[in-house]
């Protein structure tokens, strides 16, 4: 369930930026509290770093989309989805990005939409209308998620052919360090 040299890669810039500023808040506060705390707390400190990095990690670093020949791969911030492009019903972005695939609908956490992008994109598109000008190749009056979700549709029109079945891998590696942090975190702090 990797993806290949070949795939198209969407992320959010975004969300990658932000979660190494909160990793990096993390190991500033939470590095404190190990070295110079007393008693209790770097036993705490640990236990809340251990809760709370990967859930950082999930949410901002884990999520990307990949789309191949063969299939969509999303990882989302607690599970993988594998979508072969035969069973990819639609692909759209109102609010947030979705796939609907073999009856089920999946969000797309890697693709974020911004509603202020789409605005400012279609000012730039009328103006340049408005003023007879073209519209450079690099920006066709789209925001940038809505670019992505039209080369995602174009793609699975593409190779609509392509069979198989959906699979799901849940990310243990996400959820087990951070159901045992708060575990130790609550026991601790009860005890």
């Amino acid at each position: 369930m990797t993806s290949t040299p070949k795939d198209r890669s969407y992320r959010s810039p975004a969300g990658i930026a932000g979660g190494v500023l909160l990793l990096a808040l993390a190991a500033w506060l939470g590095g404190d509290a190990l070295l110079r705390g007393t008693g209790r707390t770097p036993w705490l400190a640990l236990a809340a770093l251990l809760c709370v990095v990967p859930l950082v990690v999930a949410f901002t670093l884990r999520p990307a989309v990949w789309a191949g020949e063969e299939r969509l791969l999303v990882r989302n911030p607690f599970r993988t989805i594998t979508l072969p492009w035969g069973t990819v019903e639609h692909i759209r972005a109102g609010y947030s990005s979705e796939v609907l695939a073999a009856g089920k609908k999946y969000q797309l956490w890697a693709i974020p939409v911004s509603l202020r992008q789409r605005k400012r994109a279609a000012r730039r598109a009328a103006r340049g209308a408005a003023e007879g000008l073209p519209l450079p190749t690099e920006t066709p009056g789209k925001a940038p998620s809505d670019q992505a979700i039209d080369d995602l549709r174009e793609l699975a029109e593409r190779f609509a052919d392509r069979g198989g079945a959906p699979a799901v891998r849940w990310a243990y590696e996400i959820i087990v360090p951070s159901a045992v942090g708060l575990l130790a975190f609550v026991i601790l702090s009860v005890t």
